[in-house]
């Protein structure tokens, strides 16, 4: 039998590069419409800084097979819309019941996370920091710092994204966004919609099904 060779790639914690990787790919803030719930702010923001990259993600998807692990980095820089920080769009897994490892490098951040039914739990994310994301939950990155955020991440080949869970309840259940005293807190947020039955039961049944990557 041929067994896969194995290798290393190296994580630059500074600038969030994962050196060696084939694969990249970069959010500026004008493709962020919709996800901020200060939609004046957003647009002054967008037009005198749009073009502004507000994170870069790259990974490495190994081709041997499904039982594999998808491994990369998240760069975030710092800054805020309104009172909301910087954050990525956010996703479940298209395969619900796959979990996802987030390992600070350097700056500070959050994991705000949701279940389908809307109970919402926050974990503080700093260099050296190891964040689980259990399976079903529902996960945003979020910078807090004045510097640029960097994790490294894994999850299964097989686990996919649905980035439209967020969107199709007028966003999370919970804003995170600056106290005015240097820090941070989570607040409700008064556009959520929560899910249908119907919805929880949706999300439930894709841990039967069979996603691509």
């Amino acid at each position: 039998m041929d067994y896969p060779e194995p290798f290393q790639l190296k994580v630059d914690p500074r600038h969030g590069r994962l050196l060696g990787s084939p694969s990249n790919y970069q959010k500026k803030l004008s493709d962020l419409a919709g996800i901020y719930r200060d939609s004046a702010a957003f647009d002054a923001l967008a037009q005198t800084d749009g073009d502004r990259v507000v994170y870069a993600v790259q990974d490495y998807r190994p081709a041997f097979g499904d039982n594999e692990l998808i491994f990369g980095t998240t760069w975030m820089a710092p800054g805020r819309v309104g009172d909301e920080f910087f954050m990525t769009r956010g996703h479940i897994h298209a395969r619900a019941d796959r979990p996802e490892i987030y390992h600070g490098q350097s700056g500070h951040g959050l994991m705000l996370m949701e279940s389908p039914e809307g109970d919402t739990r926050t974990v503080e994310i700093w260099a050296d920091v190891v964040c689980y994301v259990p399976p079903f939950w529902i996960h945003r990155s979020v910078n807090l710092g004045d510097q640029p955020l960097v994790m490294a991440f894994t999850y299964p080949v097989d686990a996919g994204q649905d980035y439209d869970v967020i969107a199709r309840s007028n966003g999370m259940r919970s804003l995170i966004v600056d106290d005015g005293q240097g820090g941070w807190v989570e607040r409700a947020n008064p556009d959520w919609r929560p899910r249908t039955t119907n919805q929880i039961e949706t999300i439930h049944a894709t841990a039967h099904a069979t996603v691509g990557a």
